[in-house]
């Protein structure tokens, strides 16, 4: 791990400062998207703040930050959850371009692992983004596998 990294744990209260990383991501995803442009276009930082403060307020999350100690900037974030059914989801994960490499990303995720194995996670699981599937060696590494494909129709139906 990179000397110049530095770590910092916590809940919910520290959303606030992933967003200009998350709003990189959502660009990622966008560039990626073949056919669900329109909703990396539409989600903004407040509606993903929502949605995850929404889980929070059922079970538990954390997030974690890396800092690059000579600027102060955040170069990466994990953001976790953990359910009632005690299942623990990797709910969004980035390292800015300039940082990646150093092994941050692998620092984050074993820090998001141990954390859902502390809570007694009986499943850990990670949603990827259609066209993004170049993650899927990324988390493979960590014993996550593909399981099914989820289909979202795009318009309504003319069937009925």
């Amino acid at each position: 791990m990179n000397k110049h990294v530095k770590f910092i744990h916590g809940d919910e209260a520290l959303l606030d400062q992933i967003r200009v990383l998350w709003e990189a991501l959502n660009s990622h995803h966008l560039g990626l998207s073949t056919n669900f442009k329109q909703h990396y276009q539409d989600m903004t930082f407040e509606k993903r703040r929502a949605d995850l403060l929404k889980k929070a307020a059922t079970g538990k999350m954390r997030v974690d930050l890396a800092v690059y100690k000579v600027t102060g900037q955040n170069v990466g974030y994990c953001v976790s959850s953990f359910n009632q059914e005690k299942i623990g989801e990797v709910e969004s994960i980035f390292v800015d371009a300039n940082y990646r490499g150093m092994g941050i990303g692998d620092a984050l995720m074993k820090k998001t692992l141990c954390w859902m194995d502390q809570e007694g996670a009986m499943e850990k699981i990670v949603e990827v983004a259609s066209g993004n599937e170049e993650a899927f060696c990324f988390y493979s590494k960590y014993g996550f596998l593909p399981r099914k494909t989820l289909l979202k129709q795009m318009k309504p139906s003319d069937t009925c």
